[in-house]
């Protein structure tokens, strides 16, 4: 990388550092700007989500990385913003909160990075750089090592989990009737000897909660259904998650049968036909005994 000497006081970088260790294209960023400039600010990006792929680090972890290799830097950090304008206004406001009334300040960035989307009044400078590195590509390679037998690894991981959101996981239930409504199909799992409604959860992949319906309908009993019809939505007590913070939601759904042929499939053993109006409480999972009070059928 090259850069021309400017007259700036103060260099500013800007990174997100979503990396385990800081590569090549960071130090040398930032050593040249320290190499410039008798001040320099880092900002870390900073995510309104944790914990994801995207942004597995938070900003304590970045922010001693940074001064582990830099320790005569300031670092803070800037909010992300659903707006480029408004984040370059945001971001104007914190650079001048770390200046005095006589310095004057640049702006540096590496190629890809935020510059192009930058909207705000400070004089930016870009790196020309010869080869690009991605944060993206780096994580992806940790994610598909082994796992490390260290207790450092394994207190990095506990602490990753317990310092993200309580999540919610949304399902669909489907309440399949005959034509005449006479008739409910239900499934059976292979290791269970009552029935249950098909179902499953909602993948990112779904365009909404009544396509998730309609593509589990087709997974777990290769039927096609009529538009689903929404019930209710119904936490569900699920023994996977007892103790966890975590749970499930479930989304009922009914809708008429439009053709088969009707086959079990995925995790369904078997599918059957009951009388919608004569359904006994042994023969159901208790987890869905209130989706069949919901649909406001009645009990044998």
């Amino acid at each position: 990388m090259k850069l021309k000497e400017e007259p700036y006081d103060v260099g500013v970088v800007v990174g997100r550092f979503q990396v385990a260790s800081l590569h090549w294209a960071h130090r040398d960023l930032i050593q040249q700007v320290c190499d410039r400039h008798d001040k320099v600010l880092v900002f870390i990006g900073l995510a309104p989500i944790r914990n994801s792929q995207g942004n597995p680090l938070d900003y304590e972890a970045r922010k001693q990385m940074v001064l582990a290799e830099f320790p005569n830097v300031t670092v803070g950090y800037i909010d992300d913003s659903w707006s480029d304008r408004l984040w370059s206004r945001n971001f104007d406001r914190e650079v001048r909160k770390n200046l005095t009334p006589s310095q004057s300040v640049c702006v540096y960035g590496g190629r890809d990075g935020f510059i192009s989307r930058y909207h705000g009044t400070l004089p930016t400078r870009e790196f020309e750089q010869e080869s690009y590195v991605s944060g993206t590509e780096m994580r992806k390679e940790i994610a598909s090592r082994s796992t490390k037998a260290t207790p450092e690894f394994r207190e990095g991981v506990i602490w990753a989990t317990f310092n993200r959101w309580d999540t919610t996981y949304p399902t669909v239930d489907i309440a399949c009737f005959n034509e005449d409504g006479s008739k409910v199909l239900l499934g059976r799992k292979p290791e269970e000897t009552e029935f249950r409604f098909p179902g499953g959860f909602i993948d990112p992949s779904d365009s909404s909660a009544e396509a998730a319906a309609r593509r589990e309908m087709g997974e777990e009993t290769s039927a096609s259904i009529t538009d689903p019809e929404y019930v209710a939505s119904l936490v569900v007590d699920d023994w996977r998650y007892k103790g966890e913070p975590d749970g499930i939601m479930t989304f009922l759904f009914r809708a008429k049968l439009l053709h088969g042929p009707l086959e079990a499939g995925d995790d369904l053993a078997e599918i059957r036909w009951f009388p919608a109006d004569g359904l006994y409480k042994r023969d159901i999972v208790p987890t869905h005994h209130p989706l069949i009070e919901a649909l406001g059928l009645a009990w044998a």
